[in-house]
């Protein structure tokens, strides 16, 4: 019987089935995760990759912005929970790395061993911000370099995945953006990703860039246009993650329902879609106790 809660597949093999999936031509579409329900639910959904994001993470862990706060330990400490409670291959927010090359080695080490199938590194000075917020600095393009070819020397299994990130458009174009990406290719990044493009055209213009695939990060009111799956294949990506749309929808539904608590002092009036209580508690693995206490119930 399978530990309640707990993923028999092991992370070699899931790094192996998400290297198989993600190449251009292929689109693989990651839905952000934030927390363990929303891992549960998004687990049993049959996507290629789930993504745990850092902005969601951070905000349903700690309850604060998404700007450097969480540490190494906090973020290390959810990629192991994540990969524990799910079967699809994990790709996870590293970044900065937490610090200079040494810091990046025990980050790769620390995420691979728990179970992550990839992870990203950005080119942020530290402390970092969300990359769809203005103000972002970008370290020298030669400090990334290197920690691109640490975190490549550290990684066990070469399935392993190491995502680099630039953050060089909003602030100093998408000129520098795209010298800054051939130069972590050539470092070996196996997947590139641009942040924050703001136009379509953009968006080509980096597909046209790069033989490797590219990540695109499709946030519901950010900088960049949310363009279609056809589209993005079409242009290069080879991965779409979308980090933010469930906490968004969350909070919605989380602020509807208090909103109508607070005025009517009940639920009765509730017109908010609710996920059936039976299915969550079975989700949950109520159903697994229950076997479970019967199986051990004295005679």
């Amino acid at each position: 019987m399978m530990k309640l809660g707990l993923s028999q597949i092991t992370g070699a093999e899931r790094r192996a089935q998400l290297k198989k999936k993600i190449r251009r031509g292929h689109l693989t579409v990651a839905p952000g995760v934030f927390e363990m329900i929303s891992a549960k639910i998004a687990d049993e959904m049959n996507f290629d990759a789930l993504y745990m994001t850092g902005y969601g993470t951070v905000a349903s862990y700690l309850g604060l912005p998404d700007a450097g706060l969480a540490s190494y330990s906090d973020m290390v400490n959810r990629v192991q929970q994540f990969a524990q409670i799910t079967k699809t291959p994990m790709i996870c927010d590293g970044d900065t790395g937490y610090g200079g090359l040494l810091n990046v080695m025990h980050t790769v080490r620390g995420y691979e061993s728990a179970g992550a199938c990839a992870i990203q590194l950005e080119d942020q000075e530290f402390p970092k911000k969300c990359g769809h917020m203005l103000g972002r600095r970008v370290i020298p393009a030669a400090d990334m370099v290197d920690k691109i070819k640490v975190a490549v020397e550290t990684r066990s299994d070469p399935n392993f995945m190491i995502i680099a990130r630039t953050d060089a458009r909003t602030t100093l174009g998408l000129d520098e953006a795209l010298r800054r990406m051939e130069q972590y290719a050539k470092a070996g990044a196996d997947l590139l990703f641009i942040e924050s493009p703001e136009s379509e055209e953009e968006m080509r213009k980096i597909g046209e860039a790069f033989d490797l695939p590219l990540v695109a990060n499709m946030v519901e009111g950010g900088r960049t246009p949310i363009l279609s799956a056809k589209d993005l294949c079409d242009i290069g990506y080879g991965l779409a993650i979308f980090p933010a749309t469930a906490f968004l929808a969350a909070a919605q539904a989380f602020e509807s329902v208090y909103e109508t608590l607070r005025d009517h002092g009940s639920t009765d009036q509730l017109q908010t879609p609710l996920y059936p209580f039976s299915k969550m508690s079975q989700k949950m693995g109520f159903d697994w106790v229950a076997e479970f206490d019967q199986s051990h119930a004295k005679k």
